[in-house]
C-alpha cells in the first residue's frame, strides 16, 4: 500500500478538460461523483450499480460507435471485480476505447477496506497479460495532461492506472433515474429522434 498524492477530482477534472464529444461510462460509486462533479454533460452514462461492469458497457459503446473515443472512469474495487473484462477486451481491442482506472486500493462503498492493488496485484500488468497494447500506472500530476492527450489522440486501446490519494470528497450525485440516464444519453449520441426507435 503507497501513499500517494494524486486528488481524485482534481485527476477527473483535468482529464475531462477540452473533451469535445468525448463519450464517458463511469462506474459504481466514486467514480460517478467524481463524473458529476464536473457537470451534467448529456455525453455522460453514470452507472449506479452492475458492479464490475463498468468497462464491458464501454466495450459494448466503443464497438457499436467504433468513430467516437470511449472513456471509461473506474475504480480499483470495480475492476478488480470485472477482470474477466479486460481479456475480452484485450481480444477485441477496440482502438477508440479508453479505461482509466482511479486507484485508491480501497473498496469506497463498503467502509474502506483495502483491495487486493494494496497488496501488490498490478492491474495495469495484467491487461497488458491480457493483449493491451498501452497499459501504465501513473503517479504524479505531470503524466495526466499526457493522458488526456492520448484519450483523445491515440489510435489504440489503451488502460492507465492512476494511483490516487484516500480522500472523503462530497457527494455530487447523477440523476438516478435509468431511463432518464439512457435517453439522455441515447439523444445526444444519435439525435431526438432516436428515441422513438
Amino acid at each position: 500500500m503507497g501513499e500517494y498524492s494524486l486528488q481524485r477530482r482534481v485527476v477527473v477534472k483535468q482529464l475531462l478538460e477540452s473533451r469535445e464529444d468525448l463519450l464517458v461510462i463511469s462506474g459504481l460509486g466514486a467514480s460517478s461523483w467524481d463524473l458529476a462533479a464536473t457537470g451534467n454533460n448529456h455525453l455522460d452514462f453514470p452507472l449506479w450499480g452492475a458492479m464490475g461492469g463498468a468497462a464491458l458497457v464501454g466495450l459494448g459503446l466503443a464497438l457499436a460507435q467504433p468513430d467516437r473515443k470511449v472513456l471509461v472512469l473506474t475504480g480499483d474495487g470495480e475492476q478488480l471485480l470485472g477482470l474477466g473484462s479486460l481479456a475480452t477486451i484485450g481480444v477485441l481491442k477496440p482502438k477508440n476505447l479508453r479505461i482509466v482506472v482511479l486507484d485508491n486500493e480501497r473498496y469506497g462503498e463498503t467502509g474502506q477496506q483495502q483491495t487486493h492493488t494494496a497488496n501488490g496485484v498490478d492491474l495495469a500488468a495484467i491487461a497488458r497479460g491480457c493483449g493491451f497494447p498501452n497499459a501504465k500506472t501513473i503517479y504524479i500530476t505531470e503524466e495526466i495532461d499526457a493522458l488526456r492527450k492520448e484519450i483523445h489522440q491515440s489510435e489504440e486501446l489503451l488502460i492507465a492506472v492512476v494511483k490516487i490519494a484516500l480522500t472523503t470528497d462530497p457527494l455530487v450525485l447523477p440523476p438516478r433515474d435509468g431511463a432518464y440516464l439512457k435517453h439522455r444519453f441515447r439523444e445526444a449520441l444519435l439525435g431526438p429522434e432516436s428515441i422513438f426507435e
